[in-house]
Order: structure tokens, then C-alpha cells, then sequence
């Protein structure tokens, strides 16, 4: 009997390779980075080491998670640095003047899922290229920061700050809510994407956006969803980032943009889409983290190293997807 190949089995195929090659690379990575961090530097092998790379790093993380969404559809958002600052200074100044914090994290949300909602509709409904759509609401994003201010705002509001520096003990050790909402996010993206319809759409509209078409899913409907949601975490990174620097600024999260390229793309994500692993992001995050503690703890090197490294880090997993996508078409190819 012949079996009938459905967009959920795709799904689980395509999770299932991904797990088995890049991602896998990208955790063997890690453990080779951290083995000569423990190796090198002495009190590298402290837990509160690794917990401090997710705590410093909770914001990108949510970022990239949302980027994942986008990039597993084959398109990409250029305005998430943008937007994140853009939340940063609206929840600044709403704190200025008062307002209750759970109504300032609600507009802040909103903000930026109607930024994601826009650049999806007019990325669907005027066939417009993802790139400039999104290059078009970073401009706008960061502009709109300028006309609110164009100094530095600071969060003085009490129960905002207490929230931010508020420390969840694990034993000796601790982590912040911000590490806590993030792992949330983590977990309902992985269940949205392995789970759901919109998760299969998603892995359909990314492998083959014609034959998406053909099978009559809803791909305007999904590439709205994704840059509404990659919006929604953008704002929500902004959240978090104002939890670890408590200010609104038009400058900050400037090239975060990139960063959160980096890290889907060094956690396995291919960027044409159809493939990709939210855990694969995880890792991606803690790659680029653990760079950075290296780095700290070596002591002599300049912070721009890191973006040498992971520089270097994205021409080397571009060349494995090419590689791997190359054997999958040859296999294929009679």
C-alpha cells in the first residue's frame, strides 16, 4: 500500500533530520566551547557561568525565536532591533507618567504585533519582498523612537524594578524572570510548530510555497501569523530588555536584527525555509553567549571578536545546510 505523504509527516521528518544533522552540529559546538572554557579559565565550570549567559541574553532569545517562525517560511525581518527599541521607549515613557505597568506591557504588545501584522499583510496582499517590507518598518520603528525622544528615558517606577532585578533561587544558584519567560516562550513555540496546523503550515509554505498553494493551505493567512508573532516577540524582547537595562532608548538593540539572523541560522534554520528546530535557536543563543563569557574571561581580546567569531561561525553552517541540501537533491535526483 502507498503511503500518502501529509504536511504532518513532512513536518516530523524534516524536525527529525535537522535534530540528527546541523542542530546536532550546533550542540556538539557548544560542548567543545564549553569543555575549553572549563579547560582555560578557571571558575568557568560554575553553573551560575551558564545561567548567566541565558540571563544576559533572554531578550535575543525571545527575538530569534520569534525570526525562527519568519525564517522557516523563507522570509526574513529586518525590524525586530528596530521594534525592540521602539518598546523600550514606549514602555519608558509610559512608566514616566504613571501608568500601571500590566497596561504598559499590554500597549507595548500591541505595538509591535500591529508593526508584524502590517509588514504581513502588505508582504501577502502587494507581493512585496520580505526584505524590504521589513527594511520599510525598521525605518519606521526606529524613527518613531526619535519622535518620542531622542534622549535616554529612565524606568524609575518601583514595581517594574523590583520585578527586574527580583532573583529566583535554585540552590546556590539563581536566574531572573526574565529567563523564565523566555524558557515560556521557548516551549509554546516549540508546541506551536511540532503540534499545531499553524506549525505545519508553517514547514509546508517554507518547503514549497506553489505546492502549499496547490494543497489549498492558507499561505497569506501564515505569513501574516508569522510576522505578527515575530512583532509580538520582538515587543516582548523590548520588555525583557528594559528588565536588564532599565531605560528606554532609541539606540538600543541596535544590529539585533542580525544577531537573532545568527543565532536561527547557527542553530540549524535553513534560510529558504522548510527546515528548522526552536531548539536549534536555544543553542544558536547559548552559542553566541558562550562567546561572549570566552571572550570575558580571557580578558585581553576587544568585544568586536565576537562578531568575528560569529561571523565565521555563519559561513560555516551556511556551507553545512548547502552541503546538506545538496546531498538530499542528489539522493532525490534519479
Amino acid at each position: 500500500m502507498t503511503t500518502v505523504d501529509t504536511p504532518t509527516r513532512s513536518a516530523g521528518r524534516i524536525a527529525a533530520n535537522w535534530l540528527r544533522k546541523p542542530v546536532l552540529a550546533t550542540g556538539v559546538l557548544l560542548l567543545i566551547m564549553y569543555s575549553v572554557g572549563v579547560v582555560r579559565y578557571k571558575g568557568f565550570d560554575d553553573t551560575q557561568v551558564v545561567l548567566n549567559i541565558f540571563i544576559d541574553n533572554a531578550f535575543l532569545l525571545v527575538v530569534a525565536v520569534g525570526m525562527t517562525f519568519v525564517i522557516l517560511t523563507g522570509g526574513i525581518d529586518l525590524s525586530v532591533g528596530a521594534v525592540v527599541a521602539l518598546t523600550t521607549m514606549i514602555t519608558a515613557t509610559l512608566l514616566e507618567k504613571g501608568i500601571n505597568p500590566a497596561l504598559v506591557v499590554l500597549v507595548a504588545l500591541a505595538v509591535g504585533g500591529i508593526i508584524g501584522l502590517g509588514m504581513g499583510a502588505i508582504i501577502h496582499f502587494f507581493d512585496i519582498q520580505p526584505f524590504i517590507a521589513t527594511l520599510a518598518g525598521m525605518f519606521l520603528a526606529r524613527g518613531t523612537c526619535y519622535v518620542i525622544s531622542t534622549d535616554s528615558i529612565p524606568i524609575t517606577n518601583e514595581t517594574w524594578n523590583t520585578i527586574a532585578s527580583d532573583k529566583i533561587r535554585i540552590g546556590g544558584f539563581h536566574i531572573g524572570w526574565s529567563v523564565v519567560i523566555s524558557a515560556v516562550v521557548v516551549i509554546s513555540a516549540a508546541y506551536v510548530l511540532a503540534y499545531t496546523r499553524l506549525g505545519r503550515n508553517i514547514y509546508a509554505l517554507g518547503g514549497n510555497q506553489q505546492s502549499a498553494m496547490l494543497m489549498g493551505l492558507p499561505v497569506g493567512r501564515t505569513k501574516i501569523a508569522v510576522y505578527t508573532i515575530s512583532g509580538l516577540c520582538s515587543a516582548l524582547g523590548g520588555i525583557l530588555l528594559t528588565f536588564y537595562t532599565p531605560s528606554g532608548y532609541g539606540l538600543n538593540a541596535l544590529g539585533m536584527e542580525l544577531d537573532a539572523i545568527a543565532a536561527v541560522v547557527i542553530g540549524g534554520t535553513v534560510l529558504t525555509g522548510g527546515s528548522g528546530f526552536v531548539l536549534g535557536t536555544v543553542l544558536g543563543v547559548g552559542v553566541l553567549g558562550l562567546i561572549q563569557s570566552l571572550i570575558t574571561f580571557q580578558g585581553t581580546l576587544s568585544s568586536w571578536w565576537t562578531k568575528i567569531f560569529i561571523g565565521t561561525l555563519l559561513f560555516v553552517f551556511i556551507v553545512l545546510q548547502r552541503t546538506v541540501t545538496r546531498k538530499k537533491t542528489a539522493r532525490r535526483t534519479p
